[in-house]
């Protein structure tokens, strides 16, 4: 059993993991800084839809593996592991708001405990760079004597199927330069059975982005290929069947539609554009 932090934990990427590690055996505390939110979920009542989600918070709260606070001081010592789920909304010109993270960062960084080593997971989709960002502002902030690592380790989940994803992952991606602190996050996820990519903080943060914005392409894509097919006389669903029996392309998001939204994609869409 790990003590855990995760701050944004009654988020929507927070809350996932915070129920998911509790529920593999972990001692978790979630931390939002929403108190009715916080009191929300410590009686019990699930501030997000997800299947499966009411009964898995309900059974860990009971089991007291897991606990909301907004207090920082609560939360953060004494936790060997802190993932960082806070907002990345877009700004105006599609750059992410990192003003979350930075806040978040600080009240991190204040709350470590000297003579302590705390792994702090950054679960946020931040730009590239991000992880140094963090690091240097827990560092301007943390006292004396006090040790921390910052491991990059972006989320890949779908709305509806948080908790599926999490526990059922189809990889891992770890991105830091501590060997140790990475085996240490690698180990946390061993019982989910997912491949492990360890990598470097920047290849980590650019491989969520590259993800996202691909996905979004093959939608992008298949909306072209079905103006051209109202145009030729084709019928873009067979087209697409036909596409998406080749094992290199896959038939994954290629329903032709009104296009992508949701609240990922054009945020990190406009966010690859702006860092390109």
């Amino acid at each position: 059993m790990t003590r855990i932090c995760v701050v944004g934990g009654g988020g929507y990427v927070g809350l996932g993991y915070a129920v998911a590690l509790a529920e593999i055996g972990h001692d978790v505390v979630g931390l939002d800084i929403d108190v009715e939110r916080v009191e929300r979920l410590n009686a019990g009542k699930s501030t997000i839809f997800e299947t499966g989600l009411p009964d898995m918070l309900a059974r860990n709260l009971e089991a007291g593996r897991l606990v909301f606070t907004t207090d920082y001081d609560r939360a953060v010592p004494g936790s060997e592991i802190v993932f960082l789920c806070t907002g990345t909304p877009s700004l105006s010109d599609g750059e992410a708001d990192l003003r979350q993270v930075r806040s978040a960062a600080m009240s991190i960084g204040a709350h470590l405990r000297p003579g302590t080593a705390t792994i702090i997971v950054n679960k946020s989709t931040m730009p590239v760079g991000a992880a140094e960002m963090v690091g240097g502002i827990i560092a301007e902030y943390a006292p004396a004597g006090a040790a921390f690592t910052v491991i990059s380790n972006p989320e890949f989940l779908r709305e509806g199927r948080v908790l599926q994803d999490i526990l059922h992952p189809d990889r891992i991606v770890l991105g830091g330069d501590d060997l140790h602190a990475v085996a240490r996050v690698a180990e946390l996820y061993e019982p989910f059975g997912a491949p492990v990519l360890k990598t470097d903080h920047r290849s980590a943060e650019l491989i969520k982005y590259a993800a996202n914005a691909f996905l979004a392409t093959k939608i992008s894509f298949i909306n072209d290929i079905a103006r051209l097919c109202e145009r030729l006389g084709a019928d873009v669903s067979v087209v697409a069947q036909g596409i998406g029996a080749d094992e290199r392309i896959g038939p994954r998001f290629l329903q032709a539609g009104i296009g992508f939204g949701g609240s990922c994609f054009p945020k990190d869409v406009g966010a690859l554009t702006r860092m390109a």
